[in-house]
């Protein structure tokens, strides 16, 4: 199993750009994205196998977003204990793309490996991102024994 969290307010997926040079239309990701993949990417290498995880994986990611400047204390205590959840964008799934493209030849060779995925949002004061991956097999050994 691996483990790690990449602290730091978390980044969505942002939708790809397109620019035109010479007739030839590129796309590309918008730079906050870029700018957050890549450190994810050295997150994820400082936690990576001596070999790439091969086969079924399950990914396990719980987006801890900053608490609402307007929510009062006792709102946020209620926020923090995970009372209150953030159903506001972006979308869970945008923050696992994200993830999935910077950990690709990090932690596993292509993220079409990833069969089981859990994505939780939260509000926290210590925005970050917890992400957990460990190969299939692990997991339903741990639920035979259950």
């Amino acid at each position: 199993m691996i483990k790690f969290t990449v602290y730091g307010e978390p980044v969505s997926q942002g939708r790809p750009r397109a620019s035109t040079i010479q007739g030839r239309v590129r796309m590309y990701d918008p730079a906050k994205s870029r700018e957050y993949k890549k450190y994810v990417k050295l997150v994820a290498s400082q936690n990576a196998p001596a070999k790439l995880l091969e086969g079924p994986l399950v990914l396990n990611v719980k987006v801890y977003k900053p608490t609402l400047k307007s929510f009062s204390k006792k709102k946020k205590a209620a926020a923090e204990r995970g009372e209150i959840r953030p159903t506001t964008k972006p979308d869970a799934d945008n923050f696992v793309k994200a993830i999935k493209d910077a950990c690709n030849q990090i932690l596993w060779k292509d993220d079409s490996q990833i069969v089981d995925l859990h994505v939780s949002k939260f509000y926290s004061e210590k925005p970050r991102i917890e992400i957990m991956v460990e190969p299939l097999e692990a997991q339903e050994q741990q639920l035979s024994i259950i």
